[in-house]
C-alpha cells in the first residue's frame, strides 16, 4: 500500500479547493470544496479502502452494463483506459475522442489522459492525478479519480435550498427519513449503520416494498441486507456494499456511502419536482397560518381590552355620593389603585395591540395578502375610541370624588358649628319660659316691682343680645339644607325648636313688660348704683360669653395665608383684652362701692342685685374662662399655622419634582420626532439606538415614582391646589403613557421597515436613499408628506407620471385617502414596484404538480406530500371539487389558492 504521508507531501489528487457554490452550477472546486482531504483520511484504513472498492466496481458497473460490459478490477481493469472512455461516454451521453487501440504503454497513456481531459472539460480541475498513475494501477489514485467521476455526474447537481451537493444530499436525506421513529440522519457514516435509513429511504417512496414497522434497530445486519436487496430486486441500483462491512466497521466510510446513498437519490428524482412543489405550498401555507393565529390574537387583546374598558367605565361614572368622609376618602384610595395597578398593564396591551395590529398588516403586504380587517366593533379606532371615553370618565370621576370630599368635610363642619352654637343657646334660654311666665309682681312691694322692672329691661338687653345666634343657627341650618347633608332631617328638627321657643321667648316678654309698665307709675326709683351695675353687667357678660364662643369656635382652612388671617384676628382679640379687663375691675367697683355705702349707711341689703343674676363671681368666673382659653385658642391656631406649613412645603416639594419631570417629558417627545425623522445609520443602528432611548425612557421610570408618591402625600393631606407649578399628576400621567407609546410605536415602525427590507430584498444603501429622498421631500419634517410633495418625490426617483398613473399610485400608498403617504407607505411602494412575490398563479400551479396534473387533488395526496399539519390545514380549508371530472373525496385546490391572496378568482 503507498505510504499516505509520503504520497501527501508529493502530490494531491481531486477537485482542488475553493470556495462552496449553490445549486449545480460552478465548478468542482466550487460545488465539492470539502471533498479535497480524501487522502488524508479515507486509505488509512484498510476496511475503509475496501469499502471503496466494493462500492465503486459496484456503481462503475451499474453504468457499464448499459454498454453490455463490466469491471472485476478497479485499479486492473481501468489501466488501458478503454473502459474508462466507455464509462465516460455512458454517464455524460457525449462521444470521446476515439481510442486508441495499441497495447503499448504510450497508447494507454494517451488513452487516460483523453478520459481526464474530458473530465476537465466538465469544470473539474484534476491536481496531480496523471495518466501514469492510472495507467500503472496505483489504487489510491485510481479509486480517487473515480470518487472525482462520481461527484461531478452523480451528485454534482444535488442541491436542496441552495446548499452545497454534499449538504444538499444530506439534507434531502434528512427531510425524507424525518418521519421515521429511530432514524436521525447526521451525516454519511455512523447514522447509516443500523440500516434503518436505507429502509426508510425506500419506504418512503415505495411503501409497498418495506414493512418498517417490523424491523429493529438492534438488528442492524438484516435491516441492511433488506434494504440492499429490495434496492437491487425493484430498483434496480445494485448491492454495492456488504452488511457485514458496515456493521463491522466502526465508522463506515463516507465516500462509499455517498456514493450509494445518490444512486437511491437518482433511483427517487422523479419525486423531485412534486416535492419542490410541496415545498412552495408548505411556505405559502406556513404564511398563512402564522398569520391567521396573528389575527387571532388580535382578536382576542382586542375583545379582552374592550371588555376591561366596558366593565371599568361604568365604574368611573357612578356618581353616587357616600354620607360620611371616610366613605369618600376609600372611593378615593380605591380610584388610586386603579391608577397605580390596573391600568398601567393595559396602558400596555393598548400599545402592544397597536404594534401588533402593524406588525400584522406589514406580514400581510409583505406576503402579497389582503390587508387584516378585525370584526367589527375592534378596529384600532374602537379602542381608541374607547380609551379616550374612559379616560373622559377617569378625569370627571376624580374630580367629583375632591368635590364631594370638600363638600363633605365642610358639612361636617358646619354640623359641628350648629350643634356648638345650639347647645350653648340651649343653656341660656334653659328656664327662661318659666322665669316669664311668673306672676310674681302680683304681690311684690313698690321696691319688689321697680326691682322686677330693671330685671326684665337688663332680660330684653340680654335677649337682644342673643338675637344675632339665633340668626346664625338658623343660617347654618339653612346651608346644611342646601349643601344636601344627611342629617338634615335632625338639624331642621332642632333648629325649628330653638326658632319656635325663640317666638315663645319674645311674646312672653312682651306679655311680662306690660303687666310691669302697669304697675310702673306706683314704683319708685331703686337703687341707681344696682341699676347701673346690671346695665353694664348684662352687655359685658354677654361679651365674655360671645369671646368664649369665638374662642371656643372651631375653623377648617386650607392655605398658609388663611391661617394667618386668622391668628392675625385672634391677636386684635388679645389686644382688646386689657381694656376689657378695666371694664371688668370698674363694674365689680360698682358692687364694691354699694356695698360701701350699704355698711356706712348700716342698710341691710336683701341679698343679690335685683336688677341682674350676673354676679360678681359669674364675672370673674368667666373672665377667668376667658383667660383660659386664649392660650389653648393660641395653640390651636399655631398647631393649624404648622400643618399648613408643612402643607406648603409638600406643594413646593411636588411642584420642584413637577417642574422637572413635566418638561423632561416633553423634550423626550420632541426627541422622539426628531429621531423619527433623521433616522441616520442603518436600520439596525437605528433600531439599536431608539431601544438604548427607550431605556434610558424606561430608567426614568423611578422619578414618576417619586412624583406619585409626592402626589399621594398631597391627597392625603387634603391639599387642593398649587400656586407653585402648572402640571398636575394627571398632565405628567398622559404625557408619560404618551411618551412610552410614541417610542414603542416608533421601534416598530423601524422594525417593520427592517421586515420589509429583508423580505423585498432591499440593501442597505437602498434603504438609505429611499430614507435620504423622503427626508427632502418632507418640508414639514412630520414623517409624511401631502400629495404634491409625494409628486415630487416620484419624479426625483425617476418616474414619469401622468394624472391616471398618480393617481394609481395614490391609491396603493394611501388606501384611506388621507391625503398623507408615510415612510412606510413608501417603501412598500417602492419595494413592490422592484421585487416579485408569490402569486396565486404559482401556488395553483404547484398543487397541480402534486395533482398529477389533475384540476383536483385528493386528501390523501396531500397527506402524501405536505407535513401533517399543513395538510389538515389544506383539507379543512378546500372545498370539495364540482368540475365534470370530478371524483369522490376530490377538493379544489384552485379556489383554495385563489382565497389566500385573497383573490375572487384568477
Amino acid at each position: 500500500m503507498v505510504d499516505y504521508h509520503a504520497a501527501n507531501q508529493s502530490y494531491q489528487y481531486g477537485p482542488s479547493s475553493g470556495s462552496n457554490g449553490a445549486g449545480g452550477g460552478g465548478s468542482m472546486g466550487d460545488y465539492m470544496a470539502q471533498e479535497d482531504d480524501w487522502d488524508r483520511d479515507l486509505l488509512l484504513d484498510p476496511a475503509w479502502e475496501k469499502q471503496q472498492r466494493k462500492t465503486f466496481t459496484a456503481w462503475c458497473n451499474s453504468h457499464l452494463r448499459k454498454a453490455g460490459t463490466q469491471i472485476e478490477n478497479i485499479d486492473e481493469d481501468f489501466r488501458d483506459g478503454l473502459k474508462l472512455m466507455l464509462l465516460l461516454e455512458v454517464i455524460s451521453g457525449e462521444r470521446l475522442p476515439k481510442p486508441e487501440r495499441g497495447k503499448m504503454r504510450v497508447h494507454k497513456i494517451n488513452n487516460v489522459n483523453k478520459a481526464l481531459d474530458f473530465i476537465a472539460s466538465k469544470g473539474v480541475k484534476l491536481v496531480s492525478i496523471g495518466a501514469e498513475e492510472i495507467v500503472d494501477g496505483n489504487a489510491k489514485m485510481t479509486l480517487g479519480m473515480i470518487w472525482t467521476i462520481i461527484l461531478r455526474f452523480a451528485i454534482q447537481d444535488i442541491s436542496v435550498e441552495e446548499t452545497s451537493a454534499k449538504e444538499g444530499l444530506l439534507l434531502w436525506c434528512q427531510r425524507k427519513t424525518a418521519p421515521y421513529k429511530n432514524v436521525n440522519v447526521q451525516n454519511f457514516h455512523i447514522s447509516w449503520k443500523d440500516g434503518l435509513a436505507f429502509n426508510a429511504l425506500i419506504h418512503r417512496h415505495r411503501p409497498e416494498l418495506i414493512e418498517y414497522d417490523k424491523l429493529r434497530k438492534d438488528d442492524p445486519v438484516t435491516n441492511l441486507n433488506n434494504a440492499f436487496e429490495v434496492a437491487e430486486k425493484y430498483l434496480d441500483i445494485p448491492k454495492m456494499l456488504d452488511a457485514e462491512d458496515i456493521v463491522g466497521t466502526l465508522r463506515p466510510d463516507e465516500k462509499a456511502i455517498m456514493t450509494y446513498v445518490s444512486c437511491f437519490y437518482h433511483a427517487f428524482s422523479g419525486a423531485q419536482k412534486a416535492e419542490t412543489a410541496a415545498n412552495r405550498i408548505c411556505k405559502v401555507l406556513a404564511v398563512n397560518q402564522e398569520n391567521e393565529h396573528l389575527m387571532e390574537d388580535y382578536e382576542r387583546l382586542a375583545s379582552d381590552l374592550l371588555e376591561w374598558i366596558r366593565r371599568t367605565i361604568p365604574w368611573l361614572e357612578d356618581r353616587v355620593p357616600q354620607k360620611t368622609i371616610q366613605e369618600m376618602q376609600q372611593k378615593l384610595e380605591d380610584f388610586r389603585d386603579y391608577r397605580r395597578v390596573h391600568k398601567p398593564p393595559k396602558v400596555q396591551e393598548k400599545c402592544q395591540l397597536e404594534i401588533n395590529f402593524n406588525t400584522l398588516q406589514t406580514k400581510l403586504r409583505l406576503s402579497n395578502r389582503p390587508a387584516f380587517m378585525p370584526s367589527e366593533g375592534k378596529m384600532v379606532s374602537d379602542i381608541n375610541n374607547g380609551w379616550q371615553h374612559l379616560e373622559q370618565a377617569e378625569k370627571g370621576y376624580e374630580e367629583w370624588l375632591l368635590n364631594e370630599i370638600r363638600r363633605l368635610e365642610r358639612l361636617d363642619h358646619l354640623a359641628e358649628k350648629f350643634r356648638q352654637k345650639a347647645s350653648i343657646h340651649e343653656a341660656w334660654t334653659d328656664g327662661k319660659e318659666a322665669m316669664l311666665k311668673h306672676r310674681d309682681y302680683e304681690t311684690a312691694t313698690l321696691s319688689d316691682i321697680k326691682a322686677l322692672i330693671r330685671k326684665h329691661e337688663a332680660f330684653e338687653s340680654d335677649l337682644a343680645a342673643h338675637q344675632d345666634r339665633v340668626e346664625q343657627i338658623a343660617a347654618i341650618a339653612q346651608e346644611l339644607n342646601e349643601l344636601d347633608y344627611y342629617d338634615s332631617h335632625n338639624v331642621n328638627t332642632r333648629c325649628q325648636k330653638i326658632c319656635d321657643q325663640w317666638d315663645a321667648l319674645g311674646s312672653l316678654t312682651h306679655s311680662r313688660r306690660e303687666a310691669l309698665e302697669k304697675t310702673e307709675k306706683q314704683l319708685e326709683t331703686i337703687d341707681q348704683l344696682h341699676l347701673e351695675y346690671a346695665k353694664r353687667a348684662a352687655p359685658f357678660n354677654n361679651w365674655m360669653e360671645s369671646a368664649m364662643e369665638d374662642l371656643q369656635d372651631m375653623f377648617i382652612v386650607h392655605t398658609i395665608e388663611e391661617i394667618e388671617g386668622l391668628i392675625s384676628a385672634h391677636d386684635q382679640f388679645k389686644s382688646t383684652l386689657p381694656d376689657a379687663d378695666r371694664e371688668r375691675e370698674a363694674i365689680l367697683a360698682i358692687h364694691k362701692e354699694a356695698q360701701r355705702i350699704a355698711e356706712s349707711n348700716h342698710i341691710k341689703l336683701s341679698g343679690s342685685n335685683p336688677y341682674t343674676t350676673v354676679t360678681p363671681q359669674i364675672i370673674n368666673s368667666k373672665w377667668e374662662k376667658v383667660q383660659q382659653l386664649v392660650p389653648k385658642r393660641d395653640h390651636a391656631l399655631l398647631e393649624e399655622q404648622s400643618k399648613q406649613q408643612s402643607n406648603e412645603h409638600l406643594r413646593r416639594q411636588f411642584a420642584s419634582q413637577a417642574n422637572i419631570v413635566g418638561p423632561w417629558i416633553q423634550t423626550k417627545m420632541e426627541e422622539i420626532g426628531r429621531i423619527s425623522i433623521e433616522m441616520n445609520g442603518t436600520l439596525e443602528d437605528q433600531l439599536s439606538h431608539l431601544k438604548q432611548y427607550e431605556r434610558s425612557i424606561v430608567d426614568y421610570k423611578p422619578s414618576l415614582d417619586l412624583l406619585e408618591q409626592q402626589h399621594q402625600l398631597i391627597q392625603e393631606a387634603l391639599i387642593f391646589d398649587n400656586k407653585h407649578t402648572n402640571y398636575t399628576m394627571e398632565h405628567i400621567r398622559v404625557g408619560w403613557e404618551q411618551l412610552l407609546t410614541t417610542i414603542a410605536r416608533t421601534i416598530n415602525e423601524v422594525e417593520n421597515q427592517i421586515l420589509t427590507r429583508d423580505a423585498k430584498g432591499i440593501s442597505q444603501e437602498q434603504m438609505q436613499e429611499f430614507r435620504a429622498s423622503f427626508n427632502h421631500f418632507d418640508k414639514k419634517q412630520t414623517g409624511s408628506m401631502d400629495s404634491d410633495d409625494f409628486r415630487a418625490l416620484l419624479i426625483s426617483t425617476g418616474y414619469s407620471l401622468g394624472d391616471a398613473e398618480f393617481n394609481r399610485i395614490m391609491s396603493v400608498v394611501d388606501p384611506n385617502h388621507s391625503g398623507l403617504v408615510t415612510f412606510q407607505a413608501f417603501i412598500d411602494f417602492m419595494s413592490r414596484e422592484t421585487t416579485d412575490t408569490d402569486t396565486a398563479d404559482q401556488v395553483i400551479a404547484s398543487f397541480k404538480v402534486l395533482a398529477g396534473d389533475k384540476n383536483f387533488i385528493t386528501a390523501e395526496e396531500l397527506r402524501r406530500e405536505l407535513p401533517p399539519d399543513q395538510a389538515e390545514y389544506c383539507i379543512a380549508r378546500m372545498a370539495p371539487y364540482q368540475g365534470p371530472d370530478a371524483v369522490p373525496g376530490a377538493l379544489d385546490y384552485k379556489s383554495f389558492s385563489t382565497a389566500l391572496y385573497g383573490e375572487s378568482d384568477l
